[in-house]
């Protein structure tokens, strides 16, 4: 249940091109953290051998523990680069949105937590096959994002209202599954703080949620606020 679609191998030579460490660099604001960018990190790192390190930039201080230590433990092994098939960089900057590179010098950043997160879903599930399910999830990470995390008061309450009547029908938001809508809207209620007072459909698919061990990174890093 919940991350058995984002197991099994997959071919990152056919998803990102031949390379010999691929290199995903994501820079974010410590005030506002990239809540499912790091979920999403964490189910990487259950697929692929991820090579993770987080850092600070000169113009952000007083960074807490909880953000240095959010992707997990620091590889102490003597290990090389080769050894691993995807790095993964956060590095903690004064930013007005996240932004992602990958294969640094070969292309234009990535701009928003909703698009990094897309792009970082891909590597894990094509997605939908269909239209309609796959504009649906693009659909609810845009309401996550514009409504759930940044809208006003009234935008926030009538997303709500959306999750708790779609979520009444079914018990994810796109498919049978956990999937990229599911991460992205769970992350902006954290981000939001209206995961507590959240009506009763949206609070069960939130202990579903909260039952996978890839949303604990999540909450660490909100207790540093």
């Amino acid at each position: 249940m919940g991350s058995a679609v984002f197991t099994g191998p997959a071919d990152l030579d056919s998803l990102l091109g031949k390379a010999t460490l691929r290199d995903i660099v994501v820079n974010a604001d410590p005030a506002q953290p990239p809540l499912s960018l790091l979920v999403l990190h964490s189910l990487l790192c259950q697929r692929y051998k991820v090579l993770s390190a987080v850092h600070v930039h000169s113009s952000v201080t007083a960074i807490p523990p909880q953000l240095l230590a959010c992707l997990g433990p620091r590889n102490t092994l003597n290990h090389s680069r080769h050894d691993f098939q995807l790095g993964f960089t956060l590095i903690w900057k004064d930013v007005p949105a996240p932004q992602m590179k990958f294969s640094v010098q070969n292309m234009c950043p990535i701009e928003g937590e909703g698009n990094i997160a897309r792009f970082l879903y891909r590597l894990l599930s094509p997605g939908p096959q269909d239209a309609v399910s796959a504009t649906l999830m693009d659909s609810w990470v845009d309401t996550a994002i514009f409504q759930l995390a940044e809208g006003s008061s009234k935008e926030k309450a009538a997303a709500l209202r959306a999750l708790n009547g779609a979520l009444g029908r079914v018990a994810w938001l796109v498919g049978s599954d956990l999937s990229l809508a599911d991460i992205v809207c769970y992350c902006a209620l954290l981000r939001s703080g209206s995961n507590t007072s959240a009506p009763a459909n949206v609070q069960k698919w939130m202990k579903s949620c909260e039952n996978l061990s890839h949303f604990n990174c999540a909450y660490q890093v909100l207790q540093s606020k």
